[in-house]
């Protein structure tokens, strides 16, 4: 008897608020062949996932006031053996741990690419090869951080200063260097 996981996925649901990211992902993995539905909200997801439950879901996890988190679960009840995939462009490790423990299969950051996507959901038991390590340094995160601060106050500046507990001229030297790339443990500043 077969596993379920042990074949590629061939029906999913992707949940974004934003429809044109939506309608371009559903495209791509449409020509892959997989046959994908796409929904706005939670409602329209849970609704869309019971009348045809998707091998897999691929969770945004802000959809507009709401959180994903909050769909893993409910998915996962509609269909034990669904890979949840939460994607995010505001990554953190916190979001990550609490995705795993509601029973998210991947967390993947945004922009997210098909072949990510494809990889994520490829058979658990095919040998991959080692993933390349690279560590996010702390100045990226903290930099994204500020960034989902303004995004909460509508990019007031005072406001997401008062939000972070620093004064509002901090924030925006913080904010004026960009962060460097992630980096291999072997490199160096230099």
């Amino acid at each position: 008897m077969t596993n379920p996981r042990d074949r590629m996925p061939q029906t999913g649901i992707l949940i974004d608020d934003d429809p044109l990211y939506l309608r371009t992902l559903q495209r791509s993995l449409r020509k892959c062949g997989l046959r994908i539905v796409t929904a706005t909200t939670k409602a329209e997801a849970l609704a869309a996932a019971q009348a045809e439950p998707p091998d897999f879901a691929l969770v945004d996890l802000r959809l507009g006031q709401e959180s994903g988190l909050g769909l893993i679960e409910p998915l996962k009840a509609i269909r034990q053996d669904m890979r949840v995939l939460l994607v995010t462009g505001y990554a953190s490790v916190a979001t990550a741990v609490e995705a795993m423990k509601r029973g998210a299969d991947d967390y993947l950051l945004k922009p997210v690419t098909v072949d990510a996507i494809l990889r994520a959901l490829a058979d658990e038991m095919t040998p991959q090869p080692e993933p390349e390590v690279t560590m996010t340094p702390l100045s990226r995160l903290e930099w994204e951080h500020m960034q989902q601060a303004l995004k909460e106050t509508d990019g007031n500046i005072s406001a997401a200063a008062r939000l972070l507990g620093m004064h509002r001229r901090s924030l925006q030297r913080k904010l004026a260097k960009r962060p460097g790339p992630e980096r291999k443990p072997d490199d160096t500043p230099g």
